[in-house]
């Protein structure tokens, strides 16, 4: 498994990516909205470092509990295996829960993705490459 990009909740995703941008981030494609999930996304790179900017489309949205809870903030590492199904049930059983089912991502192309959460680690998602 490869570091894919690095998740960072923000509350406003036009002005935190301005602000990203002060900072020599780029942005990478277009925001993308993925209605399943309830939020809209935007990739910004620096230095050869994905960052997925994560904003809630609604207060119902997992990530606008989240965002009320912690503040905006980095919250989850995505991690690209060629081996999805496999890395998912290995995971688990090194004590990872499984809090989605695999499902496409709109803003990665419709690839599967699953979200893990580890209490030593925090949350990790897989992405299949």
């Amino acid at each position: 498994m490869k570091i894919h990009h690095i998740g960072y909740l923000v509350r406003d995703l036009d002005r935190a990516a301005e602000v990203f941008t002060d900072l020599g981030y780029v942005p990478e494609g277009e925001k993308t909205v993925d209605s399943t999930r309830n939020i809209e996304i935007l990739f910004l790179k620096k230095d050869g470092v994905p960052l997925e900017l994560v904003s809630p489309l609604s207060r119902e949205s997992a990530v606008g509990v989240l965002l009320k809870k912690q503040g905006p903030s980095p919250y989850h590492i995505c991690y690209e295996t060629d081996r999805f199904a496999e890395e998912t049930a290995r995971l688990e059983q090194k004590g990872y829960l499984r809090i989605t089912e695999p499902a496409p991502a709109p803003a990665l192309g419709g690839k599967q993705i699953v979200f893990l959460f580890h209490p030593q680690t925090g949350l990790a998602e897989l992405v299949e490459a």
